[in-house]
């Protein structure tokens, strides 16, 4: 069994004042699973984090259930039966990130569903598992509105999110590795990844070495520190002054060594 250790810390909302987190960590007995609710395009819609919530429970009963299930296979059934419990219908829906990291004695396997990385090192030196199809799309001003994340969120061309729709789960992005060649693991929300993809306060391995040598609130730390030296975006333009943060830093180099 690795050794997790996992910090987060809520932000504020879009008028800049508190609110509960909507990043949800759930940590099961083979795997890490990491959702981040999306702010909803449109306010007559449940928050993400409410989805979120509802989201991670159902996808770790799904994988308590079913240990060796196909990881899309099993988060098309929770958001089937996520959308089925509540009345929610593809297009006008809240939605969240999806991120997942399970393990057994053979292999290490993560799956990427929207931008919360998963981020691996090891004897093949660091492997980011992002899914840039939202980056891609605001680079090119095509997610300036609510009715273009509407119109381009789980359609061919666009981008790809847990919401409603379960044919969502079969889009994202899948990796693997054998066990025995895998040193620790990051599993970050955007709100963490963004210190190192748009601040460039640090790059990943110092990211994994600053979580090793203090802790993964060190990391949020440096995140939220960035951000207080440029409250009013002018350095780092975003639309919140501070996003929710999730950090979970898996170490399978020292679960075995105790082990």
């Amino acid at each position: 069994m690795p050794e997790i250790a996992i910090a987060e810390r809520a932000g504020v909302g879009a008028d800049g004042l508190p609110r509960p987190t909507e990043d949800h960590v759930s940590v099961l007995d083979n795997a890490v699973l990491v959702l981040d609710g999306a702010t909803s395009p449109s306010p007559e819609l449940p928050p993400g984090g409410w989805y979120a919530e509802l989201l991670v429970h159902r996808l770790a009963a799904e994988l308590r259930a079913r240990p060796a299930a196909d990881l899309a296979d099993a988060l098309a059934s929770a958001i089937t039966a996520v959308a089925s419990a509540h009345g929610l219908t593809p297009g006008n829906s809240p939605s969240s990130t999806v991120s997942i990291l399970r393990w057994d004695a053979e292999s290490v396997e993560s799956l990427v569903l929207a931008d919360s990385p998963v981020v691996a090192f090891g004897r093949f030196g660091v492997d980011v598992v992002s899914d840039d199809r939202i980056v891609w799309l605001r680079e090119d001003g095509l997610l300036q509105t609510g009715a273009d994340v509407r119109r381009r969120r789980n359609a061919e061309g666009g981008f790809w999110v847990a919401e409603a729709d379960p044919l969502a789960a079969a889009k994202a992005v899948r990796r693997s590795w054998p066990r025995a060649a895998v040193d620790a693991v990051l599993v970050a929300t955007d709100g963490v990844s963004i210190g190192v993809d748009e601040y460039g306060l640090f790059d990943w391995p110092e990211a994994l070495r600053l979580a090793r040598a203090s802790g993964p609130d060190a990391v949020l730390d440096a995140v939220r520190l960035a951000e207080k030296q440029d409250q009013d975006g002018a350095r780092w333009p975003r639309a919140k002054r501070h996003d929710d943060q999730a950090l979970v830093f898996v170490d399978f180099e020292q679960g075995s060594n105790s082990g």
